[in-house]
């Protein structure tokens, strides 16, 4: 599993061009300076539509939403036909290309264990089509097809649970991380590195024009949803092995991630207790599978 590291170990090379096409504030922006950065020159980066397509100076291809799991192992195979098993093969992904358009073939690819990374930046919505809800969308989340009225209160449906999904495909490595967080999320990329099979890496990356928040407060959304339980950091190995990244003393309530986003403006009392109640849960199941150190699905 990752371990902490030190300011000398974090590269100083920028391989994300800037400005791309993100918006102020962007969460997954941020996610692919850090990604790539770590993930070094030696990489091919694989597309499919997402928000924002951030550019890098690696090669690129691109592809469908349903062909993301093919093309990165199609690229895989090429590559370790040729000897070069050492260049990076990375898809950087959005929800909808990971939790639902794409799963099919992600999920196969994660059956044969091929020798890819896919790296997904996760805002809880289809942003660039305009801010459509997915299965990564939260309850009671307000999106563009999930209005607020009298009978639709925001998504009715929890947020998948994508990693461990991907857990019960016993693939060598799964984590969460955030872009409040930057240390782990390094240290993430740097372990997986070194894991030779199918990598998942799903990361928190706050949107202020989906979410409804001020674009200065990215940083401290992010890290409200680590702190209150909403988004907890983990790894698992070989669909088995887990470890919580970040355990404080006492969980925040859920209402100071909640309150400064718009899109949960509409929650009433009762609904917000139905989400602190699931995020308590949900935590109690993380903590102990952390004693364990075994994954309880």
């Amino acid at each position: 599993m990752s371990q902490r590291i030190t300011r000398a170990q974090i590269p100083l090379e920028e391989l994300t061009i800037t400005p791309g096409s993100a918006c102020q504030g962007c969460g997954a922006a941020l996610a692919a300076r850090l990604v790539f950065k770590v993930i070094g020159p030696n990489t091919i980066r694989h597309g499919i539509p997402c928000c924002p397509d951030s550019t890098t100076k690696t090669p690129r291809a691109g592809s469908v939403f349903e062909g993301g799991g093919a093309m990165l192992t199609g690229t895989s195979h090429g590559l370790k036909a040729i000897g070069r098993e050492d260049v990076q093969v990375v898809g950087f992904f959005g929800d909808g290309g990971t939790y639902d358009i794409g799963l099919q073939g992600l999920s196969a690819a994660a059956e044969r264990n091929e020798n890819i990374w896919v790296i997904t930046k996760d805002n809880e919505a289809y942003m660039n089509t305009g801010n459509q809800r997915s299965s990564a969308t939260p309850l009671y989340a307000r999106t563009s097809t999930t209005p607020i009225g009298t009978v639709i209160r925001g998504k009715q449906e929890k947020k998948k649970n994508i990693p461990m999904i991907f857990a019960a495909h016993g693939v060598p490595y799964i984590a969460t991380a955030s872009v409040g967080y930057p240390e782990d999320l390094i240290a993430k990329v740097i372990y997986g590195k070194t894991v030779k099979g199918f990598k998942l890496l799903i990361i928190q990356t706050p949107c202020p024009v989906g979410w409804r928040f001020d674009p200065a407060k990215t940083i401290e959304i992010a890290r409200l949803s680590v702190q209150s339980g909403m988004w907890p950091l983990y790894e698992i190995i070989d669909g088995e092995k887990f470890k919580l990244n970040y355990k404080p003393r006492e969980l925040k309530p859920v209402t100071e991630y909640l309150r400064p986003q718009a899109r949960f403006r509409h929650l009433t009392d009762t609904e917000t207790a139905e989400i602190q109640e699931n995020a308590t849960k949900k935590w109690a199941k993380l903590l102990r599978s952390d004693e364990l150190g075994q994954v309880i699905l």
